[in-house]
């Protein structure tokens, strides 16, 4: 599958410095059907879990956004 980021995504990844190949490495674990998805996963050398919304479709996934949850765990 392959994995696209919007230019939202990639701002929000430069701004909490979180590297474009960890994403790419927790969505290929992932078994997602077309839609609209949202992960939530602790990553290693972050404070706080990381957020991800994600739009699958056609065997492309986009990632819309991507930031720390700095409220805690919630889903």
């Amino acid at each position: 599958m392959k994995v696209k980021f919007s230019r939202h995504a990639k701002r929000r990844a430069k701004l909490y410095e979180i590297p474009e190949s960890t994403i790419e490495k927790i969505l290929a674990d992932s078994e997602l059907s077309d839609g609209v998805h949202e992960l939530i996963r602790d990553i290693a050398g972050f404070k706080y879990p990381i957020k991800i919304v994600i739009s699958v479709e056609n065997d492309i996934m986009t990632v819309i956004t991507i930031y720390p949850l700095k409220k805690g765990k919630s889903q």
